[in-house]
């Protein structure tokens, strides 16, 4: 991996130039400039122009490293390829076999025409395939069609990020080197950048583009397939593929196939290892339909080998952040269309600073299926063979999660990220200038102790940092106090706040889960000797709350054990706890308190991290309360009754809205549609509820119930009894939840909290059918043995 002080990039004209760390800003070019403008210099506007449309130097993209793309005809090359592919010719004969034998069967069919009617269903199966392939594939054929789209794609991303795209020269160096070894051996690179925002296929085209270096096919969803920018997209790159597969065996096939001739063409790739964009900031769980096919490419023996190039995009600030808000606040997401996409991006407008990409070291897609398939040989001899499914899950899952925690390696924290989460992670209204500039020091130092990155300063005094970030942020997400003798600052949208600050969480996630354990004895108040947690109660609760968090974030993939040490040990040097160990051996740790150092400094660093997760509990504590409106309000209703689990999921957002209004929570951003998707997803996984899949039509939604075993008791008068295993389970939870001033937990809140649950539990059951079982009783046995199956993520 690259050295955190390698020099940036900068493109100067048709000369490439390194700039080393520590030359003064204002000298530092970015890769990307922006271009003159008519209005203000209107010859260098037209010089400009006129050098894109003769396509002089680089601007021709005619010498790029990789396979020859742009050319008239590449389209019809490669759908040829694709309707010849023998695994998609197979599937057309077999369709068309199990139609003839279910006519046969019916007796619609004499057997004299047969034949006939095999190679007329072949030929429709072919003219649909033609047609789905058309639809599907990108279109590279016009070179001077991508030069002005570069040109365009230039002038609207820098025009929004001022500052321009920078990226780390030694990465790019080796890049390119991997790029001209992958062309000596006709294999692809496959990119696999995280997804914050619609730019990050933008920015890594452009980068592409101006350092030479065939641009990768993206496969996007196919919402983006609408009037003007789809067709675009679609020269330029983009390959459009359905949200869902469902069940069509033909379009599945025509995917892989199509994937196949890419990878063995060799050209590059490029597709989003978590799925959709992040709404939140942070590294989503991977999603493994893009890279099954991948795979499958490479363990079939149909394609040789693949590089594979993890990729970190990160931003000072993300254009589609209010979106996101309002998506996780529950509020629909907006059809995709034209005036939509330019309105949200406000691209003529913006000053959203800098983007930042950086190039993991890239990898051998064999060499890891050989590494992983040696590593597994201690496996039941049944799953060893390459064609197991049971095997590929494995690989897939790893390959997966090796991809994430590779970006998260190289990844670099942006200005705003570090004010951003210091003005969340700190006590009080807000903080004054020269605190905020003293934490941003402290947290950067911190993030480089961790391994992480910090984006070049170039040799900035952090006030300077501190003011362009704040500029960056703007004053609807960082509110400022007037007339004050020092400048204080104040999170004024602590929601949108909260998109930075998940940037930065994963490099603390273990020090924050410690924090959050040890805080379960903090909160009971008393002296020091009554803070204090055994070791073994650590132990415990840490793994308790990293089953929890298994989706939410990217553990390290040591063991619990020795990855507990090793967080102790460096909170221990950090002067933020004090270990006790035992006087025998004087290694084995006994108990856990805070410093006596950490105390007197007013506890701000051991807080920095109960900050960081508290959010994160009070909306997995908010999951697990809702789960109380899926107790059967009578007799009438059968325990095996199942609600629309979007509906549940909406009711649970008005819980918590009501519970944050009332001072019983303490965090809006706990009030997260995609939180609590997630939380309620582990609550399945931990059998607690019983997730129905929604029809193949979509005209039945998912379901969600209790199961059994959860399933709270009533009173003679029916109200929900504060007891079982589904309020222990809730109760755990809380042990860790932040306590505010306005909120102690006790009789009081949990008489009210039950209230409102009942409350606004009652519309779900309103119309819901007494008599409705939406679930056999099978389904708890069915689901405990799909349960047995999940994949397990690596844990803290």
């Amino acid at each position: 991996m690259g050295d955190n002080n390698a020099p940036d990039l900068s493109i100067v004209g048709d000369r490439l130039t390194l700039h080393p760390p520590g030359v003064i800003q204002d000298q530092e070019t970015p890769l990307l400039t922006s271009y003159a403008r008519f209005r203000s210099a209107p010859l260098d506007f037209l010089r400009e122009v006129s050098l894109h449309l003769s396509g002089t130097g680089w601007r021709s993209y005619n010498d790029f490293i990789g396979r020859n793309i742009f050319y008239n005809g590449f389209s019809d090359h490669i759908k040829a390829l694709v309707l010849k592919n023998p695994r998609l010719q197979s599937r057309i004969s077999e369709l068309a076999h199990k139609r003839l034998d279910v006519e046969v069967a019916d007796g619609t069919l004499p057997i004299h025409k047969v034949e006939e009617r095999r190679k007329e269903m072949e030929a429709q199966l072919i003219q649909v395939a033609d047609s789905w392939t058309d639809q599907m594939i990108c279109k590279m054929d016009s070179r001077r069609f991508i030069r002005g789209a570069y040109y365009i794609a230039t002038q609207l991303l820098t025009r929004a990020y001022h500052q321009g795209i920078h990226v780390s020269s030694e990465e790019v160096l080796r890049l390119r080197n991997v790029a001209q070894e992958a062309e000596r051996k006709k294999q692809s690179i496959i990119f696999l950048p995280c997804h914050r925002s619609h730019v990050d296929y933008v920015s890594l085209q452009l980068i592409c583009y101006r350092l030479g270096l065939a641009l990768p096919i993206v496969v996007a969803g196919d919402n983006l397939n609408f009037p003007v920018v789809g067709p675009f997209l679609q020269h330029a790159g983009a390959m459009w593929i359905r949200r869902s597969f469902g069940d069509d065996a033909l379009y599945t096939t025509l995917v892989q196939a199509y994937l196949d001739t890419l990878l063995q063409e060799g050209h590059n790739f490029e597709c989003f290892v978590e799925g959709g964009r992040s709404r939140t900031g942070k590294l989503l769980q991977p999603k493994f339909g893009i890279l099954s096919f991948l795979l499958e490419s490479v363990l079939s023996g149909q394609v040789e080998d693949a590089v594979i190039c993890p990729v970190s995009t990160q931003y000072d600030k993300v254009i589609e952040v209010d979106s996101y808000i309002s998506e996780l606040l529950g509020q629909p997401k907006p059809k995709e269309t034209l005036s939509n996409f330019l309105s949200s991006s406000s691209v003529l407008s913006l000053k959203l600073g800098r983007v930042d990409v950086r190039f993991h070291e890239p990898w051998s897609l064999r060499d890891f299926i050989n590494e992983q398939k040696l590593r597994l040989t201690t496996l039941p001899p049944r799953i060893k063979s390459p064609e197991d499914v049971a095997l590929k899950r494995r690989l897939l899952t790893t390959l997966g999660y090796k991809v994430l925690s590779d970006i998260n390696a190289v990844s670099v924290v942006m200005p705003t990220a570090l004010v951003g989460t210091v003005l969340l992670t700190l006590r009080g209204r807000g903080a004054g200038k020269s605190e905020l500039v003293r934490r941003v020091d402290w947290l950067t130092e911190r993030v480089k102790k961790q391994g992480g990155r910090i984006a070049h300063f170039s040799g900035l005094p952090t006030t300077v940092v501190v003011e362009r970030a704040l500029e960056v942020l703007g004053q609807n997400l960082v509110g400022e106090y007037k007339n004050l003798p020092e400048k204080t600052y104040y999170a004024a949208d602590r929601f949108q706040l909260s998109f930075y600050r998940n940037m930065t969480i994963h490099l603390f996630v273990s020090e924050a889960l410690v924090s959050a354990a040890l805080y379960t004895k903090v909160k009971l108040g008393g002296g020091p000797e009554y803070q204090s947690i055994s070791y073994n109660d650590l132990y415990d609760y840490v793994y308790f709350l990293s089953q929890l968090f298994r989706g939410e974030f990217i553990f390290p993939t040591t063991p619990l054990a020795e990855n507990l040490t090793n967080t102790l040990t460096g909170l221990e040097s950090d002067n933020i706890i004090s270990v006790k160990r035992s006087e025998n051996d004087g290694s084995t740790i006994e108990s856990i308190s805070l410093d006596e150092t950490e105390r007197l400094s007013g506890r701000e660093n051991y807080d920095f991290y109960c900050f960081l997760i508290w959010p994160f509990i009070e909306a997995s504590w908010l999951g697990a309360i809702s789960l109380l409106m899926l107790t059967p309000p009578s007799s009438n209703f059968s325990q095996q009754t199942s609600l629309p689990l979007n509906a549940v999921v909406t009711q649970a957002q008005r819980l918590g809205k009501t519970l944050y209004a009332q001072g019983d929570i303490s965090y809006l951003e706990a009030v997260n549609r995609e939180t609590l998707r997630n939380a309620y997803t582990r609550f399945a996984e931990s059998g607690i509820i019983f997730i129905t899949s929604p029809s193949k039509d979509g005209k039945i939604p998912a379901s969600v119930r209790l199961t059994a075993e959860w399933l709270p008791e009533r009173t003679k008068d029916g109200q929900i009894k504060a007891q079982g295993k589904l309020w222990e389970y809730c109760e755990s939870i809380s042990k860790a939840r932040r306590e505010g001033k306005n909120r102690r937990d006790g009789n009081t809140v949990v008489r009210r909290i039950f209230g409102l649950v009942e409350l606004v539990g009652a519309g779900l059951w309103k119309d819901a059918e007494p008599s409705a079982v939406a679930v056999p009783a099978k389904g708890d046995a069915e689901w405990k043995a799909k349960r047995r199956e999940i994949r397990t993520s690596p844990k803290l």
